[in-house]
């Protein structure tokens, strides 16, 4: 556990960011590894399924990820309220929820992944690959749910270490399933899917383990675990907006699926490898983001406003050297990363094209997402919510259906810079008008 309410605000999310991007490097890692080998051993069809089926999972977790970030806020703010019961009750109902959302969801994806793969378009010969690997996936969502879960737990607490330990042990795990499964068994994208599971278990299983040995706060007993409603109404208020706005994200992420589908497999399985590369390009912007989303709970909880505005401008200036140099490295070795995933010709220059346009503008998604991580962190989720839809929905999805068909596919992945500026100046009016400091569990009394 981490107090943040104290000490150097640069060093303190900087040391707290670290953990959770190296976190999310190995999980992107596995991410990407999953590709390199489909795209090299079973081919373009199951390459494009992996990427068509992330906003299908997406979509049918991203309610149950919104209440759980608000769980986690009320957890950050009670801790920084040094309110350790309120913090206990609150770690309890995550996890009841998280089990009960587990079920929900398995039962949810497998009945209705096939009808959205077809409602969208999905070229047939994919279909049948993408359909394969959501049913193991789902079927595994207690084991994802749980890690995910305790994760974000020791986050609210101030803790991103721990966590990236039990995320490397998974990452190694599934990479070497990977392998022995579709490489050295020979299975088709099925072995992809069962390697995911198998190591988000063993992650999840070491993680309760710890837990329950090292900290008594959050630790899990089913004798004594209570469910909160008064703290599960406050995480619906908090976190229900980005849920919601997470949900409707991910509709986002299928409608431009649907629009790419147009053009055929080679287009998706592009798209596909493009969005590993730039998910792998926009980690650190994402992690500094949560980081400065804890350090603002804390800091808002022990009523510290000062501390907010310097934690928010050492963060941009942190990142902005880091997406320079991200920038520079995607704009010139894009189309040689592209071979490492396949040996399509025309799927490597398609994603190159896309790695081009898109890593030009990681500058504004960078200060977009942090401008949108202080808002959130303190627990005005409602107002981001609006700021990413707007985004997404005024401009990313049309703008991009209107310029496919003006210049093809090219048009698409305009429209996704178009939709990072919008979503930029949006954050930033938001952010000036300083109503975003009194959206606190904990009241603090600061006048606007």
């Amino acid at each position: 556990m981490k107090d943040l309410t104290s000490g150097s605000e640069k060093k303190l999310i900087l040391f707290f960011a670290i953990p959770l991007l190296l976190g999310n490097v190995f999980q992107q890692l596995y991410n990407i590894v999953d590709s390199v080998i489909v795209g090299h051993y079973i081919g373009k069809q199951a390459l494009a399924a992996t990427g068509a089926a992330f906003p299908v999972i997406f979509l049918l977790i991203s309610l149950i990820i919104g209440i759980s970030s608000g769980i986690t806020i009320i957890i950050s703010q009670y801790f920084g309220a040094k309110d350790f019961v309120k913090v206990k009750k609150a770690i309890n109902t995550m996890y009841i929820f998280l089990f009960i959302a587990s079920i929900v969801v398995s039962g949810l994806g497998l009945l209705l992944s096939t009808f959205i793969f077809e409602l969208i378009k999905l070229p047939p010969d994919v279909i049948p690959d993408a359909k394969i690997y959501l049913s193991i996936y789902f079927i595994g969502m207690l084991f994802i749910f749980g890690f995910q879960g305790v994760s974000a737990v020791l986050r609210g607490l101030g803790d991103s270490k721990t966590p990236l330990y039990f995320l490397v042990i998974a990452t190694v795990i599934n990479i070497a399933l990977d392998f022995f499964f579709v490489v050295y068994l020979k299975f088709n994208i099925s072995g992809v899917a069962i390697a995911t599971v198998i190591s988000q278990f063993l992650a999840f299983l070491a993680a309760i383990f710890y837990l329950n040995k090292k900290e008594e706060l959050a630790k899990i007993s089913f004798r004594h675990i209570e469910f909160d409603r008064e703290i599960f109404r406050q995480s619906i208020r908090i976190g229900l907006p980005s849920g919601i706005q997470q949900a409707l994200v991910a509709m986002g992420m299928i409608a431009l699926y649907r629009i790419v589908n147009d053009f055929g497999t080679d287009a998706v399985a592009a798209y596909s490898v493009a969005g590993r590369i730039d998910s792998f390009a926009t980690l650190p912007a994402m992690n500094f983001s949560i980081a400065l989303s804890a350090f603002v709970g804390q800091n808002i909880g022990a009523k510290k406003i000062d501390r907010v505005y310097s934690g928010f401008k050492a963060t941009l200036v942190m990142n902005t050297f880091i997406t320079i140099a991200i920038t520079t490295l995607i704009v010139i070795f894009g189309k040689n990363i592209m071979h490492w995933f396949t040996d399509d010709v025309n799927i490597i220059n398609i994603g190159a094209e896309y790695l081009v346009i898109v890593s030009a503008f990681y500058i504004v998604f960078t200060f977009m997402f942090i401008t949108n991580g202080l808002i959130r962190g303190a627990g005005d989720t409602m107002a981001s919510m609006f700021i990413t839809l707007l985004a997404l929905w005024a401009f990313r999805v049309p703008v991009s259906l209107f310029l496919s068909k003006q210049i093809g596919i090219t048009g698409i992945w305009w429209g996704i810079p178009i939709a990072w500026i919008a979503g930029l100046i949006l954050a930033l009016l938001y952010f000036l008008s300083g109503k975003w400091k009194n959206k606190g569990v904990t009241k603090p009394t600061i006048v606007v």
